[in-house]
């Protein structure tokens, strides 16, 4: 029986995202993304100057990827753009892995 979970400390660190870059992965049949929305490179952009900003996660099932995947088979969650939004964002997508 596989065990697998998605933990906080299995994501990229919380800078990554300030990069405009996506975070990718699968686990147990299901596929994720964890982006900021929108996505902008602001790591360089000053806090107070960055705009309103959240953390979205979505997964959908395996096995198309993002771009590929119709939206209506996507669930979709923001949460705040914090290191605790990421963590959040870590537990809610665990919490919804298929069970195998």
């Amino acid at each position: 029986m596989e065990n697998r979970h998605i933990r906080r400390e299995d994501l990229f660190p919380f800078v990554h995202y300030e990069y405009g870059e996506a975070y990718f992965g699968s686990c147990r049949g299901m596929r994720f993304r964890i982006a900021r929305e929108p996505l902008q490179n602001v790591h360089y952009t000053p806090p107070d100057k960055r705009g309103e900003a959240v953390l979205r996660a979505v997964f959908w099932p395996e096995p198309f990827s993002f771009a590929a995947t119709e939206d209506d088979r996507k669930t979709i969650r923001d949460f705040p753009f914090t290191e605790e939004g990421l963590q959040q964002a870590a537990e809610w997508l665990d919490r919804n892995l298929p069970a195998r």
